[in-house]
Formats: C-alpha cells, structure tokens, sequence
C-alpha cells in the first residue's frame, strides 16, 4: 500500500531531481498519443510508473525501473541527455589522454526551417549531406574524430521546425597551420556544397580555447548531448497545435539516432563498450549496482495519479 512519504532524490550538487515534472509531462505525451492513435501510447503511459532505488551512502541510487524508451518522452528524454553527456565526456577524457595535443572545435550548421510536412525528409538529406561534409579532403585531413546531434525547434507561429546540427570536432594541431585553417566563411561554403543549397547557410565555428578547455569541453558535450526536441515545444497549453507538432516530430524522429561518432570518437565510444549499454535508462553512469541487495535497503515509489506524484510503497 502507498505510505505517506513523496519521492525526494538529489543529486551531487543537492539538487532535487525532477522526476515528478517529467512524469507529468510524460502522461500528457501518452495522452497525445492516444488522440493521435499511435500504438505506443499505452507503452508510454506506463513508463517509469515503478521506481526502486538504493539507498547508499551518497542518497537515493535508481536500481530498476522501466522505459519506454521513446525519443519525445520527456521522462526518458531527459535520462538520455544525462546518459549522453556522461558518456561523452568519457570518451573526451580517453580522448584527451591519448592526443594532448588536440585541439577542439563546436561547430553549429544551420540552414532555413523545414517547413510543415517536411521536416523528416529535411532531416533524412541532413545527415547524408554532414557525411559528405566529413568526406571532403579540408576537413578530413586534420580531422580526428567528431561526435554531432541534431536539435529542432519549433517554430508555431509559422508552423515550420528549426532544424540545425552541433558537432563537437577534435583535429591535430596542424590545423591552424596556413593552408589548413578552415574560416567561418569556408565552413559555409563547405555545407552549402554538401547540402546542394542555392543559398548561403548561416554556420557558426568556435575554437575551444587553451586556458578554458576543460570547462569549454564540458560544456561542448552538454550541448550536443542535449534534448533533441525541448518538451515545452510540444506540450503547451495549445493542444489542437501541439498534437499537429508531436504527429511530424514523431515521424521526422523515428529510427534516428541522437548522437552519431566519427573517427577516434567512434573507437573509444567501441572500446569503452557503450553501444552495448545505449539504452539503457537505469545505470546512467554506466555502472552497475556494486552493492549486493542483502546489504543494502531498497526503496520502492511508485507514481500515485491522484497526489500527481511518486510515494512510497510499503509492504
């Protein structure tokens, strides 16, 4: 039976880890779902309605629970971001390790929004254009290894989506040798020529600097590994103009991949074994439970629709 205590769990840094609003948010997802009659829905619905958790030392450890998994469920969206950014910032650390020498550059490619109707066959020439992009003998020939991810945005007022690629680049330091250096200007040229666009694309390129590249790196991997699609794009108060967002979103985004590797990256990201644990939710540091579960107390919440919130279960 339900006790009489609410889900409080906090992270390194004392905060509190919204589990409440993404749940919320998650049931009003499966409720789209159900109006659009997508079959996920009841999948969705039921996602992360039991969590069991650890307690240790350090506070409240997830140990199990179940995910639906779908890219636009803002439970499990959020839990991938976490994981994401955790796991590319080991392979940056590896990374770093084997090429100090290494520079690092966040590259933004834009281009104008994919109107209604559009947007997964944008997003589909998007990602063979950014292969071609890396194929080219300038930017291949300094280029290490690369992570990049799509983020969209949407736009309501001209119903149309704001789809634009980050990719964070490592290249060897020849690269700001004369005659290597690409400028902003060439990065422009260079994905206006893969993209085949009869228009000059707005591309932004930073270097991450010397003195600041630990924190610049941290940084860069927060903003590649970040959502895809923010929830409140899709889930406002508007719903005759949300459920017309989520139906293309839904479409645009099925079987894509959040984040994509290239060379280095991709060998340690294999090294490391992290494509094995791709989906997995729970153990989003990639650790598992060290603790036996004779040793250590478990906790159970589970999501109570009536309080709108996750309490306790007691036996």
């Amino acid at each position: 039976m339900f006790g009489d205590k609410v889900l409080i769990d906090k992270d390194k840094k004392g905060n509190t880890r919204p589990w409440k609003e993404k749940k919320i948010d998650n049931l009003t997802y499966a409720e789209y779902l159900y109006l659009l009659q997508v079959y996920k829905a009841t999948r969705v619905e039921k996602c992360g309605n039991i969590l069991t958790f650890k307690e240790t030392e350090k506070g409240l450890k997830l140990h199990q629970t179940w995910f639906c998994k779908s890219r636009l469920c803002p439970l499990c969206a959020w839990r991938y971001t976490m994981k994401n950014s955790y796991e590319l910032s080991s392979i940056l650390n590896l990374f770093y390790k084997r090429n100090p020498k290494s520079r690092f550059l966040f590259l933004t490619l834009t281009e104008r929004n994919a109107p209604q109707g559009e947007l997964k066959e944008t997003l589909t020439e998007m990602n063979r254009s950014l292969y071609k992009l890396f194929k080219y003998k300038k930017v291949k020939k300094d280029l290490l290894g690369y992570v990049r991810s799509t983020e969209i945005t949407v736009n309501r007022e001209r119903k149309d989506y704001h789809q634009h690629v980050h990719v964070l680049l490592a290249v060897s330091s020849s690269y700001f040798k004369k005659g290597h250096y690409l400028s902003q200007n060439d990065w422009s040229i260079l994905w206006q020529k893969a993209r085949k666009l009869d228009y000059k694309p707005v591309v932004n390129i930073k270097i991450v600097s010397e003195s600041e590249k630990d924190k610049s790196l941290v940084a860069g991997a927060k903003e590649v590994a970040k959502y895809q699609v923010k929830s409140s794009d899709y889930l406002t108060d508007d719903v005759e103009g949300d459920l017309e967002f989520l139906e293309e979103l839904e479409k645009a985004l099925f079987h894509k991949r959040q984040l994509s590797f290239g060379g280095e990256f991709k060998e340690i990201r294999k090294e490391l074994k992290l494509e094995e644990r791709e989906d997995d939710l729970v153990h989003i540091d990639g650790k598992e439970d060290e603790e036996s579960s004779e040793s250590v107390k478990q906790v159970v919440y589970i999501w109570n629709n009536s309080v709108k919130n996750y309490v306790n279960w007691v036996d």
